[in-house]
């Protein structure tokens, strides 16, 4: 391959040097020449100002469809890169330079850089994907790649997440793509689920109808669906219920928050416990 690129370039350099001789020795050439580098230069001026129209309206178009910003920006610049990349081969190939070997060229350069950069493409190309099929947004709590937290900001190589407690995740978007995708915000209502457990010795049908009670009181909690409170599992030393309630997306951890304060409260005012795992000791003398 170095070979071939090795012969190439000099193909290149003797056609130039091909050029000037021919120049220097024949002034009929001159106006050949001048008439060449002429359209060269038309070709290469109204081939701008197209590539720019044409990247103008995909802009336009993108935009009206709704597209991310950062989707529409990277379209625009790759589009326009292409288009002046073949505009210029063309002004090129009118001047008399073979295109044919200066493409080969591009395309080992290509190549070598695409393998050196291969974590840093495969992060481009995981960017892209998230923006056409948007799994989540600027704005959602989600879970990625182990990490959980508020999307700040999605850019081409990585994701920005701000956490509960205010800290700033950097993930290169390879690794999101890669595994699951937990969106917390994707829809408008979630389902909180409590295990709440009372003794064995109290009223069950008392319990669970309490913490009805203070869900339906509860002015966040949703009322479709309706709440819901079942006996779940017959524990070492609890009966555990399962407490259903469904809220607002954006009211979940206040009301999360909010009815374990409540359970616990109104279950002892009524008589009802919250059991804790405990160890019975038993001692015995030996009067022997």
């Amino acid at each position: 391959m170095e070979q071939n690129l090795e012969q190439d370039n000099i193909g290149i350099i003797a056609t130039l040097k091909q050029q000037i001789i021919n120049f220097i020795n024949n002034p009929d050439a001159i106006l050949a020449i001048l008439t060449k580098v002429a359209i060269a230069l038309v070709i290469f001026w109204v081939g701008k100002r197209i590539a720019k129209i044409i990247v103008h309206f995909l802009v336009k178009g993108l935009k009206k469809s709704g597209a991310a910003p950062m989707l529409v920006n990277f379209l625009r610049n790759f589009v326009y890169f292409l288009l002046m990349a073949f505009v210029i081969l063309t002004a090129l190939g009118e001047l008399g330079v073979k295109t044919t070997s200066l493409l080969g060229m591009l395309a080992a350069a290509g190549l070598a850089i695409g393998l050196a950069l291969k974590d840093s493409l495969a992060n481009i190309a995981s960017g892209v994907m998230i923006v056409i099929f948007r799994p989540f947004r600027i704005g959602d709590f989600v879970e990625v790649a182990g990490h959980a937290g508020k999307v700040m900001e999605i850019k081409i190589f990585n994701t920005v997440l701000n956490s509960g407690d205010n800290k700033q995740i950097i993930i290169p978007n390879g690794q999101i793509t890669s595994g699951s995708i937990v969106n917390y915000s994707a829809n408008d209502t979630r389902r909180i689920d409590f295990v709440i457990g009372v003794s064995y010795d109290d009223d069950l049908k008392l319990a669970r109808n309490t913490m009805l009670e203070i869900m339906q009181e509860h002015p966040l909690v949703l009322e479709d669906p309706a709440p819901s409170a079942a006996v779940n599992n017959l524990g070492a030393s609890s009966v555990d219920i399962n407490v259903r309630p469904w809220v607002k997306t954006e009211d979940y951890w206040t009301v999360h928050a909010e009815l374990l304060e409540r359970f616990k409260v109104r279950l002892e005012e009524v008589g009802c416990s919250i059991p804790y795992p405990q160890t019975d000791v038993h001692l015995y003398k030996n009067e022997s």
